[in-house]
């Protein structure tokens, strides 16, 4: 990789809630503190939140890799598949803000637009209490929730991307953050036969917006928007994305 956005930091200080499939400790990319969370209706208690699938592990990872002085709670919405329900999602966001949270990661959203209430209800909460959801914006076809509504920082996907790098434009009414869709890579496993996609772009710009995070007091969407904005302009003017994609 080369240089890092906000050279230097690290995400120390911060939690951050991985919202996914749970987390294997065992594995060699799990390096920062992590903690597994198991809730109500996962049918486990206490840390038995073993990943099944490998993809709340590989999330983590590629959070953790960016902003290795964080600590993390790996919460288990997911059992043997990537399936579950936009209650279960939203209990995941309360625990987050009940447990004081500083970031919230959630790879996924729902495209059932019924529930935007009550989503939006819950991202307002966590933005007064100062935690920054992350989320993706799209599943490749449809707007979803929450990575759409105000307050929260949606991420679409950008293949062409290496995975030091992210990018920011305006959109139609709002700012895109956009992502690579890779994670970080395993010895001898080729590329496409790992785990990618708009989990992983969401992942990515988690690992970005931590290390923004590190020190800062206010942290408030807009706050966000103007120091990614900014040093992604930084990057940009150091080294183009034009000539790192040459």
């Amino acid at each position: 990789m080369s240089e890092l956005a906000f050279a230097n930091a690290t995400g120390r200080g911060l939690k951050i809630a991985v919202i996914d499939s749970g987390v294997n400790l065992r594995h060699p990319h799990i390096m920062a503190p992590t903690r597994g969370v198991s809730l109500s209706f996962t049918g486990t208690d206490g840390d038995l939140a073993d990943d099944k699938l490998g993809h709340g592990t590989a999330v983590t990872a590629a959070i953790q890799e960016k902003a290795p002085g964080a600590e993390y709670y790996a919460l288990k919405i997911f059992g043997d598949s990537l399936r579950t329900t936009t209650p279960h999602v939203i209990e995941a966001i309360e625990w987050s803000i009940d447990q004081g949270m500083d970031l919230v990661n959630l790879s996924l959203g729902t495209p059932n637009l019924e529930y935007r209430e009550e989503m939006q209800s819950i991202v307002a909460r966590a933005t007064a209490a100062g935690i920054v959801v992350i989320a993706a914006r799209n599943n490749g076809l449809d707007g979803v929730l929450p990575g759409i509504l105000d307050g929260a920082i949606g991420v679409d996907l950008d293949w062409s991307l290496p995975r030091d790098r992210y990018r920011i434009e305006d959109g139609q009414g709002y700012t895109r953050f956009l992502a690579p869709g890779f994670p970080r890579p395993l010895p001898g496993r080729p590329p496409e036969r790992n785990v990618y996609g708009i989990s992983f772009a969401v992942a990515n710009m988690t690992g970005f917006v931590a290390r923004a995070c590190e020190g800062l007091r206010e942290r408030s969407p807009q706050v966000i928007r103007q120091i990614m904005t900014a040093e992604f302009e930084r990057l940009e003017s150091e080294t183009p994305l034009a000539k790192v994609l040459a």
